[in-house]
């Protein structure tokens, strides 16, 4: 094939492919012109998950009518005029892409009306061609409506995820801005539900009460820190309130959201020694600084920058949170010796209760992930390797409790050397076993005296509602009670000692983490989560009858050797290993 100039139609739907990747790239450009416009009320309006429509309208300053058709061409801005201005970006749109990549892969209507005249216009692009602008009257401000995304380009349809991940995308895109510009009225639509509204009254705690709900809005500690050329505000967690993911880190740098890795490490450098392994803080700061010391000008999409002294950022942003968290609550002094407790007195087997409400003080320990096949936690410790298949699915065997180490691991001797056991893992594999075996005719359920609200950010709430018949089954009782409220009136018998709504929330998590939650797996997936929060937590010391209980059901279970999780409940120190060691049979 000879050299040729593409057809502008075809160049047009290539350069779409960098900026609209995705319906929540549609909305994220409009938006951003909108506030570049300087609105006072946005209102997002999609339908079918933003293939049939995504309409935003705004008051903002509006276009000119001389001007619209100039709007819609590729490369049309009146943010910048010379290339200096590249160093010195100051709003969230700059590249005059947005409208002409939408027109060429969608069904784009436009209307506007400036401030200071009577009457406006519209325009129609479809697939790059616009029609010819039309005077009407219309409100001040600008409609960009978007019909039948990608309708000429349907193998782009074909790669977008569920209907459901491409809503909360949406979701989660408004709130972020709504966050990062609290004096604008955000009023987001879905499918003609209201999924977010805020007041534009400037109280971002406000707005946190909107999206997460009153209780952990309230619980957020306020982050402020200014230096010589970089100011940090914001909102960040407690220790006490955390998630399973970094998902809930947000940054915004000049008022545009960002990903960056750096600032992540920052804030999770701040809560060292702070948390659990693997859990995270709810984060939402914003970082303002000059123009001229970041680089927004990276990637189409916008959402990359590169600083331009990145190590004195990493360090402002870890200092303000680090202070902020020990302002709130000053870190204690903790003394914790491991002990020896005495396993010699031996009561009669019995089933371990479920429900023991134990505290949980799970800062004493971290809980790492399954450990890799052939791996040695201790020296020469596996024999054979634990693995999530095989050895999982062998029986235990006979167990005599010696003791309990750090009130964390029992000590048992068996017939081939001595086993050490996680209490929390293992606790995890009797309770999960159990309740599968309820699944089948009924699983018990507790009926709560109260029942509890919950409040859910807007994409947590579609989630929920989607999942509920299979919560049902499981033993709860949910209820939508509003707006992104829900009711809780029951839950699982083996978590009528914890807090409904902090286990309820643990469960949204879980649904975060697949893209197709409602895959056959999903209810097993979470008995799997319910049993981890129901199962003994690591520093509760177990008397002599609790650890024989323990190990008694252990040895009922059918796959012993592993939690649901698949990390390894046990690890086994033989004989031979230990007359090795002990130089009986000569070094290694």
């Amino acid at each position: 094939m000879p050299i040729h100039i593409l057809p502008p139609e075809v160049a047009s739907q290539i350069a779409a492919g960098e900026v609209v990747e995705r319906p929540a790239s549609v909305v994220k450009e409009l938006v951003e012109n909108s506030l570049d416009a300087g609105s006072n009320s946005v209102t997002i309006t999609v339908e079918d998950a933003g293939k049939r429509l995504i309409e935003v309208a705004d008051d903002g300053c509006g276009i000119p009518i001389d001007q619209l058709s100039l709007a819609v061409e590729r490369h049309a801005t009146n943010k910048l005029d010379g290339p200096e201005d590249l160093h010195c970006i100051a709003s969230l749109g700059f590249r005059g892409e947005a409208l002409a990549s939408i027109g060429s892969v969608a069904r784009l209507t436009l209307t506007s009306r400036t401030t200071d005249t009577d009457l406006g216009a519209n325009l129609q692009v479809e697939g790059g061609h616009a029609s010819r602008v039309l005077p009407l009257g219309s409100p001040a401000g600008t409609v960009v409506r978007v019909e039948n995304l990608f309708y000429n380009v349907p193998a782009r349809l074909k790669f977008l995820k569920h209907d459901q991940t491409e809503r909360r995308a949406i979701d989660k895109l408004v709130t972020r801005y709504s966050l990062a510009y609290p004096l604008v009225r955000f009023s987001l639509h879905q499918d003609g539900r209201l999924a977010l509204q805020t007041s534009g009254n400037g109280n971002r705690r406000e707005i946190l009460g909107t999206i997460y709900g009153v209780e952990i809005a309230r619980q957020l500690i306020e982050v402020i820190s200014e230096d010589d050329w970089i100011q940090v505000l914001g909102f960040t967690s407690p220790t006490s309130l955390t998630r399973s993911s970094r998902r809930e880190l947000t940054f915004f740098v000049n008022g545009r959201p960002v990903k960056d890795a750096a600032l992540s490490a920052a804030v999770i450098k701040a809560y060292h020694t702070l948390l659990m392994v693997n859990r995270y803080p709810i984060t939402i700061l914003f970082l303002k600084m000059p123009p001229e010391m970041v680089d927004v000008n990276v990637h189409p999409t916008k959402a990359e920058v590169r600083f331009r002294e990145p190590d004195r950022i990493f360090s402002s942003v870890q200092r303000a949170v680090r202070r902020a968290l020990l302002a709130h609550s000053p870190v204690p002094n903790l003394e914790f010796q491991p002990h020896w407790s005495d396993g010699a007195a031996w009561g009669e087997p019995h089933t371990i209760d479920p429900t023991w409400g134990w505290r949980d003080i799970e800062n004493q320990r971290k809980e790492g992930g399954a450990i890799p096949e052939g791996s040695s936690p201790t020296p020469g410790s596996q024999s054979p390797p634990i693995t999530k298949s095989g050895l999982g699915a062998q029986p235990a065997p006979l167990l005599r409790p010696v003791g309990q180490v750090a009130s964390t691991y029992l000590v048992a001797e068996g017939p081939d050397g001595l086993y050490l056991i996680d209490q929390h893992a293992a606790h995890e594999r009797v309770l999960f076993e159990r309740v599968m075996k309820q699944r089948d005719s009924s699983i018990p359920s507790q009926i709560l005296l109260q029942p509890v609200a919950i409040d859910l950010p807007p994409y947590e709430t579609r989630l929920l509602q989607e999942q509920l018949d299979i919560l049902g089954k499981i033993g709860f009782q949910v209820e939508l009670f509003g707006h992104n409220s829900f009711l809780v009136r029951a839950v699982p018998a083996i978590l009528e000692n914890h807090d409904p709504a902090a286990s309820l929330r643990l469960l949204v998590e879980d649904f975060e983490e697949d893209e197709t939650p409602l895959q056959a797996e999903l209810e097993a997936r979470i008995i799997a989560r319910i049993c981890k929060r129901a199962a003994i937590k690591a520093g509760k010391n177990l008397s002599p009858e609790e650890q024989r209980a323990l190990l008694t059901d252990l040895e009922a279970c059918q796959s012993p050797r592993t939690c649901p999780h698949g990390r390894p409940t046990m690890i086994h120190l033989s004989v031979d290993l230990l007359e090795r060691q002990f130089g009986r049979r000569g070094s290694r």
